[in-house]
Order: C-alpha cells, then sequence, then structure tokens
C-alpha cells in the first residue's frame, strides 16, 4: 500500500509542479507569448496582440496574471477599433486589483468608452489620470481629455489639451492637430484670447499658440519681453583647462540656404554673413566642419537639402530661410537639431532640441510701444503704409501699448498712389495730448513725406518707427527724418564689440552697404547663436551679443531679439545712448 502510494504520487508530481508554476507566476512559455504580444502591439498588429493576450488569459482566468492579461487584451482590441469587444472584456477586469500603470491603463481605457455615450464622465475619468505616463498613453489620455472637452463645447479645454499632444505627434497627424488647436482658438475670439493670455504665465505653453490665433483675427499676443541678465560663453576654469559655459562643440554643420531660385539674393547675403563670422573664429581647429546645401527656395529642396546633410554626417543643421520651407522641415519630424532662419506661417512649434530664428517685423511694433511706456507715454496714434509686414507691426505695436496700459488712439493707413496724407494726419490728432506719442511703419520714401506733414500740423509728439524707414545707408534726405527713433541691428552702427567692422567689409563684400546689411548681420548671428540655442533655452535671462542685437531663446524655442535704439540727427542714423549694455560674443 505505502508501495503504491509512493508511486502516485510520483506521477502526479509533474502536475503538481506545473500547477505551482502557473500559480507562483507565468510559465516560461506564457512568458514568451506575452513578449510575442506585445511585440504584436508595438508593430501595429493590435487584433493579434489581442487574441494572444485573449488566449494567456483563458489558460488562468481567476488569477491576477489572468486579470492583467484581459486588460491588455481589452485596450488592444479598443486600439484596433474593436469597441464592442473591448467593453466586453474590460467589463471583466477587476480593477481592484491593478497597480501603478496597469490602473491608469484601466482608467484610461474606462474614460475612452465613455466618450461616445458620457462626454463628461470621460472628462472627469481623464482629470484623474497621472501626470506624467509614458508617451503613447500621455497622448491617448489628452486626446481623451480634448475630445471629451470638445464634445463639451469647452473649446479653450479641448485646444489645451491638443496643445499637450502637440510635442507627442509628428508628421500629418500634427498638422491636423495644429489645424484643430488654431480652429478652437479663433472660435473663441478676440476679447476671449486676450483674457485668457492675461491670467497665463510667462512661458506657458498656450502663449505662442494664441498669438498665432490672435493674428489671423487680426489682432497680436502682448510679448513678456526677456529680462537680460548674463552672457553665454563665460569662460569657466577647471582642473587646468577651461571651458565656455554653454558652449556645444558640433563636429558638422548643414548651411541650408536658397543659392538659386527667386530667394536667391536674400540666400546669399545670408551665407556671406554667416561665413564671415564662421572665418572671423580665431582658432581654426575649433571651427566644425561646414557645409553649404542649396534649398532652391522650395520646401521640396529644403526637404532633400536637409536628407543629403543628414547623410552627409552633419550633427546640426542651420535653416532653411523661406517659411514655407522652414514649415515642411519642422513637419517632417527632423531628428537632427535645426535652427531654422525664419519662422513658419503654420502654428507648428519646433520640434524638440531646435528653435526658430527670423528678423521679424512685429518684433518694431513690439519694441516700440515698450519705449513709450517706459518713456511715460500713455496714449499714441499709428500710421501704416498698408503692406503685411506693416499691418504686423502695427497689431504688435498696439497689443503691447494696450497691455502695458496705453490708449491706441487710431490706426491710420495712408493711401497709396498719393503724396498729401493731410486728411489722415487730421484724423489721427483728435484726443492725442502733448505726452502723447507716434508710432510710423513705412518705407523710408513715405517716411520722408510724413513727416514734415506731421509737423506742419504742429504734432509735435515724439515719433517712434519700425526699421524699415532707414534704408541701411547713409541718405542726405534723411534730414527731414531728425528725431525719428527706431530699433535696428547694432552691427550697421558698429555698436557691437568683438565683430568684423562693417566698413572694413564693404570694399570686397557690397551686399553690406545697402538693404542686404541686416541680412548679412542676421547670418552672421546665425552662426554666432548655433553652438549656444540650446543651452539659451534652457537658461532664461541668459543671451548671446549679436549683431542684430542680444539674443535669447523662449521655452518654446523662439529666438528673442532686442536690438538697439537709433535716431536720426542732422540726417544721421546714430545709436542712441543707454538703450542695450553690449559685450562681445564668445565664439
Amino acid at each position: 500500500m505505502m508501495r503504491s502510494s509512493s508511486i502516485l504520487l510520483l506521477a502526479l508530481l509533474p502536475l503538481l509542479l506545473a500547477g505551482c508554476a502557473t500559480l507562483g507566476g507565468p510559465t516560461p512559455a506564457q512568458q514568451a507569448a506575452n513578449a510575442q504580444a506585445d511585440a504584436l502591439y508595438q508593430r501595429g498588429d493590435y487584433q493579434g496582440a489581442a487574441r494572444t493576450w485573449d488566449n494567456l488569459s483563458a489558460q488562468s482566468p481567476r488569477s491576477n496574471q489572468g486579470n492583467d492579461y484581459r486588460l491588455r487584451a481589452a485596450d488592444a482590441w479598443y486600439v484596433a477599433g474593436q469597441h464592442a469587444r473591448a467593453a466586453q472584456l474590460l467589463a471583466t477586469v477587476d480593477g481592484a486589483h491593478l497597480h501603478a500603470l496597469d490602473a491608469a491603463r484601466y482608467n484610461l481605457l474606462k474614460g475612452e468608452l465613455a466618450l461616445t455615450h458620457d462626454p463628461q464622465q470621460a472628462l472627469a475619468i481623464a482629470a484623474m489620470l497621472p501626470s506624467t505616463l509614458p508617451p503613447t498613453l500621455a497622448l491617448r489620455a489628452a486626446r481623451l481629455q480634448a475630445e471629451a472637452a470638445g464634445a463639451l463645447g469647452d473649446h479653450w479645454a479641448s485646444a489645451r489639451a491638443r496643445v499637450r499632444m502637440d510635442n507627442l505627434l509628428s508628421g500629418k497627424a500634427r498638422q491636423r492637430n495644429a489645424r484643430d488647436i488654431e480652429r478652437m482658438l479663433v472660435a473663441l475670439g478676440v476679447p476671449a484670447l486676450q483674457k485668457q493670455a492675461s491670467k497665463l504665465p510667462a512661458g506657458d505653453p498656450m502663449l505662442p499658440w494664441l498669438g498665432r490665433a490672435l493674428h489671423r483675427l487680426g489682432s497680436a499676443l502682448p510679448k513678456n519681453l526677456p529680462q537680460l541678465m548674463r552672457p553665454a560663453g563665460t569662460v569657466i576654469t577647471q582642473g587646468g583647462g577651461s571651458t565656455q559655459e554653454g558652449f556645444h562643440a558640433y563636429r558638422q554643420i548643414a548651411l541650408l540656404l536658397p543659392l538659386s531660385g527667386p530667394l536667391k539674393v536674400a540666400g546669399e547675403a545670408v551665407a556671406e554673413g554667416f561665413l564671415t563670422a564662421y572665418f572671423n573664429t580665431a582658432q581654426a581647429q575649433s571651427r566644425p566642419l561646414l557645409r553649404v546645401y542649396d534649398t532652391q527656395g522650395t520646401p521640396a529642396g529644403a526637404l532633400a537639402a536637409y536628407q543629403l546633410a543628414q547623410s552627409d554626417g552633419a550633427d546640426l543643421v542651420v535653416g532653411p530661410l523661406a517659411r514655407d520651407a522652414v514649415a515642411a522641415l519642422f513637419d517632417s519630424n527632423p531628428s537632427l537639431p535645426v535652427l531654422a532662419l525664419n519662422h513658419p506661417d503654420s502654428t507648428v512649434n519646433p520640434p524638440r532640441g531646435s528653435a526658430e530664428f527670423g528678423l521679424m517685423p512685429a518684433n518694431d511694433g513690439t519694441q516700440a510701444a515698450a519705449r513709450m511706456l517706459q518713456q511715460g507715454i500713455h496714449s499714441a496714434v499709428v500710421f501704416i503704409a498698408g503692406s503685411d509686414n506693416e499691418q504686423r507691426a502695427a497689431q504688435a505695436f498696439k497689443a503691447q501699448f494696450e497691455a502695458g496700459g496705453g490708449d491706441v488712439l487710431t490706426v491710420q493707413t495712408l493711401p497709396q498712389g498719393t503724396v498729401n496724407y493731410a486728411n489722415e494726419i487730421r484724423n489721427a490728432m483728435p484726443g492725442l495730448g502733448a505726452n502723447g506719442g507716434i508710432f510710423i511703419a513705412v518705407p523710408p520714401e513715405t517716411a520722408r513725406l510724413l513727416m514734415p506733414q506731421i509737423r506742419v500740423a504742429r504734432l509735435r509728439q515724439p515719433v517712434f518707427a519700425s526699421v524699415q524707414v532707414y534704408g541701411g545707408s547713409p541718405n542726405a534726405l534723411d534730414k527731414d527724418l531728425d528725431g525719428v527713433q527706431f530699433p535696428d541691428a547694432p552691427w550697421l552702427y558698429d555698436a557691437q564689440p568683438g565683430l568684423p567692422v562693417r566698413a572694413s567689409l564693404m570694399h570686397d563684400l557690397p551686399v553690406v552697404a545697402g538693404r542686404g546689411a541686416r541680412l548679412f548681420a542676421f547670418g552672421m548671428d546665425a552662426d554666432l547663436l548655433s553652438p549656444y540655442f540650446v543651452w539659451l533655452q534652457q537658461h532664461p535671462g541668459s543671451y548671446v551679443a549679436g549683431a542684430t542685437g542680444q539674443l535669447s531663446v523662449d521655452a518654446q524655442g523662439h529666438v528673442q531679439r532686442t536690438p538697439i535704439w537709433v535716431q536720426f540727427n542732422n540726417g544721421v542714423a546714430t545709436p542712441m545712448a543707454g538703450t542695450l549694455n553690449l559685450s562681445a560674443p564668445t565664439q
């Protein structure tokens, strides 16, 4: 009897051991199947993954492991578009026995399934989800909140959730999301957008989107002007050696510019400025390898140039120059860091690790408004010639001036085809007291006609202008502009130490003498900024002293430019003392 019992126990031992393996955790075969399901899910075969997890859950239906498998199967069925199957399976999952990420996945899936019939419940569940999730789940959580808020008619909350989605998307999905954000914000209207903007702290990721929506509505968003505290590139001594704070040494830079096509002249001016700064570096061995690529001034050319630069081994891309080319490159989700040389018209922000830098006309209006407010001027009239750039400058001026407590009495558009602006000046006069100011955004030819007529009308208020008021080189006719102040690039007046002297370059580089000088200075700044822009974004208050002004980078990757102030005296544009603390750029 005893011998028979022993034989029976030996026969049952493998079955008992197998049962212990199931009770104590997944068997090696189950672990392999689970890994296979994960791989199928990552490849996008959601139905295959769901079936595998279904099979695993059937092997141990009452265990915690089986509960986990049912959750993963329900999730995979939902992502595969089989929502009814997902809901049926989720109802069998015991949420009380889930922990950490599985608990978040369970709640997320409950919210997604509730969205179609109860968006209020879906929104409540979305608010309960953890703030830190893996990117895939974070994207779904933000989408859940966006769609639930949108279904409830809360465009602001929906747009804010979609802004969180922006950096989690790429390609066409990111473009569609950007259009949805702009559509929702535009639907709110100017007063609501301005009210929301006033509540947001500096650096809030919603602010750039608000600015673009307001621009679409013919308005603008006031800027938080950078508070510049210390220059980048401070030499730090460590262990007998020295490094420059914030400086990143790239091995190979690709410069993407239009060297043929309709933008050839502008591209060549920027290229000459970049190369001048590049070769101005004291030590040749510290320069990265530089390759220049022709984008032909088109989005397709820019994308082709980027691909070629990447295959050639570049680890930084500077450019392209055209707005549509920048938008196309950003939309392609580039893997290399990019310092783009314009701002795209789209609402897409630079990818992480990249930045955008441009000579924006709106910056002149912002700077003029801030300067007038600093001087105690709280009422103003605006004259523009009517181009898109002038309208942008006027919108930015109005937004900044009114945000600071000022009152823009009128914006007068000067008529084309006439030299008599008496009606526009007369319409601007009422209410403009002795302590008021005048802002003009017009080209030099128009300004030389407008200013004498302003004086004939006995308007003695100070006049501030956009940079386009000055052609970039001395002109005897500019005596009519005496007293007018405008923001400009310090290098044009040799007011920035450490850079090549403008006069010494004019003989060999004709572009330096005329209107192309600002593009040349812009090109120099692209080189000066390239080793620092990532660090500047991470260190608010730091700046690079460049040819076009002091350059800082905000949290969204937009380069902010603080110019100097210049005034016409006896027809000569002369830098005004005390408008910018200058220091030599470190390269």
